[in-house]
């Protein structure tokens, strides 16, 4: 399994978050508190025409993400 940030991930494509970067300071209560928390299983279920923002789906429900946040997101892919 590799490591990369979640704003890498293809359409389709399954990960597991792995960690939250220390950039991401500003907003990371944000982020906890909508479920993105190490060991959550997240998929990327599409992502806006000009690249911003990228919908995924974790823990059952939708949400989008800008790039900005996914980029401070490290994700290890799930490979098929």
């Amino acid at each position: 399994m590799s490591v990369l940030t979640l704003n890498h991930l293809a359409i389709g494509q399954e990960a597991v978050i792995y960690r939250l970067m220390p950039d991401c300071s500003p907003f990371r209560r944000k982020l906890l508190a909508m479920g993105i928390t190490p060991g959550c299983k997240v998929t990327v279920v599409r992502i806006a025409p000009l690249g911003d923002p990228i919908e995924i789906k974790i823990r059952g429900f939708f949400l989008c993400l800008r790039r900005l946040e996914a980029s401070l997101i490290q994700v290890q892919e799930i490979n098929p």
